[in-house]
């Protein structure tokens, strides 16, 4: 049985602020249609298949249930946040608020860029116990990348939030946020977006411009 690896998305784009259009299997395409429409427990297996034009059979032979179809999904969505929030920190060199400004960008494009990837965030209450564990480590690694970054300019005197914890993981939700209402006609482009998102975000973590050594 193929569990469906490199084919399951296409290679990164070449540069961060890039976004392809996304090339999912098309079994993760309609589960993530679906599960985006009617949620995970409102989505069945039948119904995948149904959209995709199979029978189940030979949608299990592909994934074998759709436990796997949404662990997929979710990996792959945080993965190419992670590839992309890297990207841009290094981008970025060893400023931290450089580096701060470009990871809360890349993490908003990638909300609106793949809102319907990253929307599906809201079902890993519906992961079982391996699956979310998996998951919950790499979303903490993020997380923690932008800590760190944080905690830099703490100690430089960028910031000045006491409470960085606090700060990362309240940038981070309304980082989030965007994939539940963010939308392409809508009146703001995903560059607009991020370009106010990092503006909130700075007030957050406690930036002045008069504080920039």
């Amino acid at each position: 049985m193929s569990t469906e690896t490199s084919q399951d998305i296409a290679p990164p784009a070449e540069h961060w602020r890039s976004y392809r259009p996304l090339d999912l299997h098309p079994i993760l395409t309609h589960a993530m249609e679906a599960f985006n429409e009617h949620g995970y427990h409102g989505t069945s297996v039948r119904d995948i298949a149904g959209r995709v034009g199979v029978t189940v059979p030979a949608l299990y032979y592909h994934y074998a249930n759709k436990q796997a179809l949404l662990a997929t999904l979710l990996e792959t969505s945080i993965k190419d946040v992670l590839d992309r929030c890297r990207s841009a920190a290094a981008e970025a060199g060893d400023d931290p608020l450089a580096r701060y400004c470009r990871m809360v960008e890349s993490i908003v494009l990638s909300m609106a860029h793949r809102r319907q990837l990253a929307f599906l965030d809201t079902e890993i209450r519906s992961l079982e116990p391996e699956n979310r564990a998996r998951y919950v480590a790499l979303r903490d690694y993020l997380e923690h990348m932008l800590l760190d970054t944080v905690e830099a300019g703490r100690a430089r005197g960028v910031f000045s939030t006491p409470i960085p914890a606090d700060a990362v993981r309240a940038v981070l939700t309304m980082c989030q946020g965007v994939a539940n209402w963010f939308r392409s006609d809508g009146p703001l482009t995903a560059e607009e977006v991020a370009e106010r998102h990092v503006l909130l975000s700075l007030g957050t973590v406690g930036h002045s411009p008069a504080a920039t050594p």
